[in-house]
């Protein structure tokens, strides 16, 4: 498996290649190796993307922009190690909003790990999805991997017919081709402000919470268990990076539900669950 070698003063090591098993095992073996932070793979196909719980990630090569970015995260509390997650999140909207020309935060984060669309109807459409995974957080050595996929140039005509109406992209969001080159720029370089703004303590609550879609919405929590509740999420937790909801049973009215607590949250009104295809 080789890649080009792409020169940047901010990553330390960057390649893109034509196809790949998963990207963040490319870069975790990179880190593995003792690669420095921040490093970061790209692919146009994946054989063997993977994203949350196990599901898969599948697109046409060339319609999505994949990506796997490593960080050694020596310089931050592991309890807020969410926030590298975050970082990556952040930085892609912005990219993807300017490459497609939409209006600032037309792109929302439904907690805990997608970058959706909210059609005028209220109908949301997964527009990417990412994988976050660490190693050794509190050691010597502590490691994290952010993956991404974002269906960025992919014509709905070509969307698999059984998840369609729950997914979108960049391209049928500008109604024109998306220039999936210029949109990885775009996010390196937001990507690059971002993390030396964390390095120094500093993260965006503000944009990080403004973008939240379950921000005052009912939601469906489903637990690994079969068990599903629909509450009210009330915000964002900017210290756990966990979903704050209403709950009567607690002393002051609420309680801060973690990632790895469910296995889907969904708009109380959605769609029941559908294969996982594309993001």
């Amino acid at each position: 498996m080789t890649g080009t070698v792409v020169a940047s003063s901010f990553l330390a090591r960057r390649e893109r290649f034509a196809s790949v098993g998963s990207t963040n095992d490319v870069v975790r073996s990179w880190l593995d190796e003792g690669v420095p932070e921040v490093c970061l793979a790209v692919t146009d196909e994946q054989t063997a993307g993977r994203g949350r719980d196990g599901r898969t990630w599948t697109a046409p090569p060339g319609a999505g922009l994949l990506l796997s970015v490593g960080f050694r995260p020596g310089w931050l509390e592991p309890e807020r190690t969410w926030r590298l997650a975050a970082i990556v999140a952040l930085a892609m909207a912005d990219a993807a909003e300017a490459c497609a020309g939409l209006v600032a935060r037309t792109i929302r984060l439904k907690w805990p790990n997608d970058l959706v669309l909210e059609d005028r109807d209220g109908t949301v459409r997964k527009l990417a999805g990412l994988l976050g995974e660490t190693v050794g957080l509190g050691g010597d050595d502590p490691r994290a991997i952010v993956g991404l996929g974002l269906n960025a140039d992919w014509a709905r005509a070509g969307f698999p017919p059984e998840i369609a109406a729950q997914m979108t992209s960049l391209r049928e969001a500008a109604g024109r081709p998306v220039d999936t080159r210029a949109l990885l720029e775009a996010f390196v370089a937001g990507l690059d402000t971002r993390t030396i703004d964390l390095r120094a303590g500093r993260f965006d609550v503000a944009g990080w919470v403004a973008r939240q879609l379950t921000n005052g919405r009912a939601v469906r929590l489903e637990t690994p268990d079969g068990r599903s509740s629909v509450v009210r999420a009330l915000g964002v937790d900017d210290l756990t990076g966990g979903l704050v909801v209403d709950d009567p049973t607690a002393a002051d009215g609420q309680r801060t539900v973690m990632s790895g607590e469910i296995v889907h949250l969904r708009i109380a009104d959605e769609a029941v669950d559908a294969p996982s295809v594309g993001v």
